[in-house]
C-alpha cells in the first residue's frame, strides 16, 4: 500500500531535525517514507501505512488549528503514538487538559508516563522505578497538585531521605530547615513550576503543603493526603516499611526511585529494592518501570543511561558478590540520618 500527502509548510514542521521523525515512523511502524518534489509518500503494509498516515494527518489538523509543539516534544509524542496503536494527538492533549495542574498543562510524553499517570489516578499506592530524566518526580507532583486543586485531598506531603554525602547534617551551618532544604530542592522546583510562588508559600504556612525529610514521618497517620516519597532508593527497608504504613483514609501514595543511584553505605539494602521484592503482585499496588526510552531530557541523556545499564549488566555478578561479602548482620540497627 502507498499513500501520498501534499507537501506544505505545516507538513515541513513534522519532519524534525534531519528528518528524525520520519526515521522514527519508519523504524517503529515498519514503513518507508519518501519526499518528492510535491509531496510525502508512505509505503508498506496496509495497517502500518494507515497508522502512519493517521498520525501525520492528526498533527496537521491540530497544527492548522493553531497548536504549536516544540521539536523535542513532537518527537516524544510520536514515540507514544507509534508504540500505542490506540493513542491520538488529540487524546494526548485532551487528557493533559482534563486535569487541573495549576498554571501548567501536563501531557505524558512516553507510553510509560501515560500508564504512570493513569495508575496514580486509579490506585492508592504506585511505585515509579527508573533512571533520572523520566519525569517520575515531576509527574507525581503534578498529580498531587491536581488532586489538591480539585479538592480530592486536603494536603500534599513531599518527603525524601536526607542521606548524607560526606558531611554530617549536624555540622552544616544554618537552621534545621536550611540544612535539609538542599535535599528537598527538586520537590520545591516542581511545586513552583505548577503553582504561583506566593500561593506555595501560603499553602506551606498553613501546612496544606508539607516538605520534610523521611525521618519526620515516623509516628504519623496521614489521612486525606497525597504523599510522595522521592529518591526512595536511599531509604532503608525499615524506613520504607515505616513510610508505607503511614497511609491513612482517603490518601494516595507515590514512591519514586532509581535503583542504579543508591547512596546508602555499601552492603546496606535499599528500601526500594526491598519493597519491589516484597510487594510485587500485591493487589492495589502498581509498579511502573521506566527505561532509557522514557528519558525526556537531552537525547544524550538516553545514551548515557543506556551505557550505564549495559555496564551494570556486565558487572552485576561481581558487584552482587561484593555486597554479599560486605553485608552486615541482619539484626544490626541502621541509624537515622543526623538531624541535630
Amino acid at each position: 500500500m502507498k499513500t501520498k500527502l501534499t507537501l506544505n509548510r505545516t507538513l515541513d514542521t513534522f519532519f524534525g531535525t534531519r528528518d528524525e521523525n520520519l526515521r522514527l515512523l519508519e523504524e517503529a511502524l515498519g514503513v518507508q517514507t519518501l519526499l518528492t518534489a510535491d509531496g510525502f509518500e508512505i509505503e508498506g503494509e496496509d495497517a502500518p501505512v494507515a497508522r502512519a498516515e493517521r498520525i501525520v494527518q492528526d498533527y496537521l489538523n491540530l497544527a492548522d488549528n493553531g497548536l504549536k509543539i516544540s521539536a523535542a516534544d513532537l518527537n516524544s509524542y510520536l514515540r507514544v503514538l507509534t508504540a500505542d496503536p490506540t493513542a491520538t494527538f488529540r487524546e494526548l492533549f485532551e487528557s493533559g487538559k482534563s486535569r487541573n495542574f495549576g498554571k501548567k498543562t501536563v501531557v505524558p510524553k512516553t507510553v510509560n508516563q501515560r500508564v504512570y499517570l493513569d495508575m496514580i489516578e486509579r490506585l492508592h499506592l504506585v511505585f515509579g522505578v527508573g533512571p533520572a530524566g523520566t519525569g517520575k518526580t515531576y509527574l507525581a507532583v503534578a498529580m498531587a497538585v491536581s488532586a489538591l486543586l480539585n479538592k480530592q485531598v486536603s494536603r500534599i506531603i513531599l518527603t525524601r531521605p536526607a542521606v548524607e554525602a560526606g558531611e554530617r547534617l549536624g555540622f552544616l551551618p544554618g537552621t534545621l530547615q536550611e540544612k535539609i532544604d538542599p535535599y528537598l530542592r527538586p520537590l520545591y522546583d516542581a511545586l513552583f513550576d505548577m503553582i504561583e510562588g506566593d500561593k506555595v508559600e501560603k499553602f506551606m504556612e498553613r501546612n496544606v503543603i508539607e516538605v520534610a525529610p523521611l525521618a519526620f514521618m515516623r509516628g504519623r497517620t496521614l489521612n486525606d493526603s497525597f504523599i510522595i516519597l522521592d529518591e526512595a532508593q536511599n531509604s532503608t527497608p525499615e524506613q520504607m516499611k515505616m513510610f508505607l504504613t503511614r497511609q491513612g483514609f482517603n490518601s494516595r501514595m507515590v514512591v519514586n526511585g532509581d535503583l542504579t543511584q543508591i547512596d546508602l553505605p555499601l552492603g546496606r539494602r535499599s528500601g526500594l529494592q526491598d519493597a519491589v521484592d516484597v510487594l510485587t503482585g500485591v493487589e492495589g499496588i502498581s509498579f511502573i518501570y521506566f527505561g532509557e526510552q522514557d528519558v525526556v531530557r537531552h537525547p544524550l541523556v538516553q545514551r548515557i543511561v543506556r551505557a550505564y545499564e549495559r555496564y551494570g549488566d556486565m558487572n552485576g555478578a561481581g558487584r552482587q558478590m561484593a555486597l554479599k561479602l560486605d553485608k552486615p548482620a541482619e539484626d544490626t540497627p541502621q541509624a537515622e540520618p543526623a538531624l541535630d
